[in-house]
């Protein structure tokens, strides 16, 4: 068998997936729409650099710095647009021919348009070769359509304007329907136009979307591909002394820089009295982030008398590291904490040494329950929280500990791999586990003054855990039901967790450990428009300006990372930022390491303006692929509404990861050893 017939079976085999996963489960309901794109070979509309990721729910780049949409945003176009059978069609914004070639799977005759000449010739190119010859594509200017073909039974516009254009309704056939985004040049709201007479148009709301601007004589002008909406003067009618000061010239003027003694003095004072610090980082793997992060958080807890730090690691790891630095007695440890992938977010040198100062700042309060504690706000730790509660229960009332015995049981088939459970849940293949964890959870809520009377930190402890198995377990069922649910679920985890530790300790303060996109907030990011939420943004409805978002940032260097999920980590040489990211403007300071105001409290009203802009933003989590890093790693973000700080370093290094032969010599409770 070839490898291009290997090939080819794959891409169908995805392709199946994406229709029933990301179309047809949720919501997409005209069949014709779901085997057009059965039949399209997404693929080929694609550069051959992103082709792996051709069936993934997301956008990915083409040409001209353009974008092919993703999968469920152009079949929920097609839906809406209710085509009859032989329609004439006109799409609008072609780009690499993947819209035109779904619906000339549907129509009978499709005009597409495209401003960009060279993308123009490649679609018509391409489609020609695919035998899609009911296909005419156009080069011109989309926002007023093409007359000479009209009326239209459907039309379908790729690109967003402020409002409809005049040409694009007078082009519909009565009957006919225009779907379209309207809004900012930034965000929009997908439109429906349905002409129900000759000067009659009935107008439906169909959800929040994102897309590029439609520029042309009916759409935004040629500029604004800045992403805001308002025209900007050219530099080249100015003088030369009425230059204005660029963005990054802004940010230089504006910049704090790090020095070796780590001036952090202007940015505690910013924080002032915030409950909560959550405080950021680009990477899951470079040395500077979590350095500068724990040197801000000993500044807090000395200065400013933080009580707790919480990590994006699970509750019961981060437990064993609390009872370390607090000095509690601890049975004798028969795992390791963050043993699982990836091993080395938490397993790090610059993470050794932070807890090791914490474990000798508490060593000087006398009283424990005063002492700082470390805590875990994530979810994944399934099946360790099971027998947290389980062992809680058996000292503190073992016929409840039966109950959850025989409850929990429901999941253990699944302990090898939770993410299965989902699978067979969502099939029907296995029935959802979902009221006995939450009985188990309710139960122990009932007797909670009996409980807490015995042993309070312990039941706290015990508490958690089973608010993690109830939580993850509509975690690991939601990762089948779309990429919003599950990111949701797991975000409003972390909140609940951090809202109850505040609450539990009276006048607790804390700081937060997470990566940036967990706590810069969602709603100045693309992410939004696909309904998803995060931490950061849940503290800023609850808290207000009591809650302080500090972001991170790097232009070059390396990184600790794997390529796939449970893949070996490797130390990867980091790409340098893409042109006219926040990061190159960082960059282009000139400026190694600082830190910036970014929020609306503290930032000059000159760089206001540009902070609100939207731009590309890097993220690398644990997973780097510097080869497809444009699709893999960047996401659109207005810098001044996701966080209040930012921190820059211009080049950054790897953590550096701990193993056993470090660890001999440390107490028996040491949390990492064996």
């Amino acid at each position: 068998m070839s490898a291009n017939h290997d090939n080819s079976s794959n891409c169908e085999t995805q392709r199946e997936a994406m229709v029933q996963l990301q179309l047809a489960a949720r919501g997409i309901d005209d069949e014709r729409v779901l085997n057009a794109m059965r039949r399209v070979p997404r693929e080929r509309f694609l550069p051959a650099n992103m082709r792996e990721f051709a069936y993934e729910d997301t956008a990915l780049p083409i040409a001209c710095d353009q974008t092919i949409s993703q999968p469920w945003v152009v079949a929920s176009m097609l839906n809406a647009l209710q085509l009859p059978a032989d329609a004439r069609v006109l799409d609008v914004g072609t780009g690499s021919g993947y819209a035109a070639a779904v619906l000339a799977e549907m129509a009978g005759r499709v005009y597409s348009i495209e401003r960009v000449p060279a993308l123009a010739a490649a679609a018509s190119e391409l489609l020609r070769e695919l035998g899609y010859d009911n296909v005419e594509v156009i080069h011109g200017d989309g926002s007023v359509g093409w007359p000479a073909a009209r009326p239209f039974d459907g039309i379908v516009v790729a690109a967003g304007a402020p409002a409809i254009p005049e040409p694009l309704k007078l082009q519909l056939s009565v009957g006919g329907r225009l779907v379209m985004p309207v809004g900012s040049a930034a965000m929009q709201g997908l439109v429906r136009l349905t002409r129900i007479g000759e000067d009659e148009f009935e107008r439906e709301e169909l959800g929040p979307v994102r897309f590029v601007p439609l520029i042309g004589e009916a759409g935004w002008p040629g500029d604004s591909h800045r992403h805001n909406d308002r025209r900007r003067p050219r530099a080249g009618n100015l003088g030369a002394s009425e230059q204005p000061a660029t963005t990054s010239q802004l940010l230089a003027a504006a910049a704090e820089p790090l020095d070796g003694d780590t001036k952090l003095d202007n940015l505690l004072r910013r924080i002032g009295d915030s409950r909560v610090v959550l405080i950021g980082e680009a990477s899951h793997g470079s040395e500077e982030f979590y350095r500068i992060r724990a040197r801000l958080t000993q500044r807090l807890i000395e200065q400013k008398h933080y009580t707790g730090v919480a990590v994006e690691a699970d509750w019961p790891d981060a437990a064993r590291v609390d009872h370390y630095v607090r000095d509690l007695r601890m049975p004798p440890s028969e795992w390791r904490a963050f043993s699982r992938f990836p091993t080395w977010m938490w397993r790090n040198t610059q993470v050794q040494e932070f807890v090791e100062w914490l474990r000798r700042h508490n060593g000087g309060i006398a009283d424990i329950g005063s002492r700082v504690r470390f805590y875990g706000l994530d979810l994944y730790s399934m099946y360790t929280s099971m027998d947290e509660v389980i062992n809680y229960l058996q000292r503190i009332d073992p016929a409840a500990a039966r109950d959850a015995r025989e409850r929990y049981g429901c999941l253990t088939p699944w302990q090898q791999d939770p993410a299965t459970y989902g699978r067979a849940a969502m099939s029907g293949r296995y029935r959802e586990c979902e009221s006995e964890v939450v009985d188990i959870l309710t139960a122990m809520m009932e007797r909670q003054l009996e409980y807490m009377a015995q042993d309070g930190d312990s039941f706290l402890d015990a508490m958690h855990n089973a608010r993690l198995v109830a939580n993850a377990e509509q975690y690991y069922r939601s990762l089948y039901d779309g990429l919003a649910d599950s990111w949701n679920l797991r975000d409003s985890h972390m909140f609940d967790t951090l809202r109850s530790l505040l609450e539990y300790r009276e006048n607790g303060k804390i700081v937060v450990w997470a990566h940036n996109s967990h706590i810069g907030d969602a709603r100045a990011t693309e992410v939004s428009v696909r309904g998803q939420h995060n931490l950061g943004q849940l503290c800023r409805q609850a808290f207000g300006d009591d809650a302080y978002l500090v972001g991170m940032g790097t232009h070059s260097g390396t990184v600790a990372a794997a390529s796939d999920w449970g893949g070996a980590m490797e130390v990867m040489k980091v790409v340098p930022s893409l042109a006219g990211s926040w990061e190159r403007l960082c960059h282009d300071t000139g400026i190694p390491a600082f830190s910036v105001p970014v929020g609306r409290r503290y930032v000059a009203p000159d760089l206001r303006g540009r902070l609100v802009e939207e731009r590309p933003e890097r993220a690398i989590g644990v997973i780097y692929r510097p080869a497809t890093e444009w699709a893999s790693h960047y996401f659109h973000a207005r810098l001044g509404e996701q966080f209040d700080d930012y921190i820059w370093f211009d080049e950054t290094g790897a953590v550096t990861p701990l193993g056993f032969r470090e660890q001999q010599g440390m107490p028996d409770t040491w949390p990492f050893g064996l």
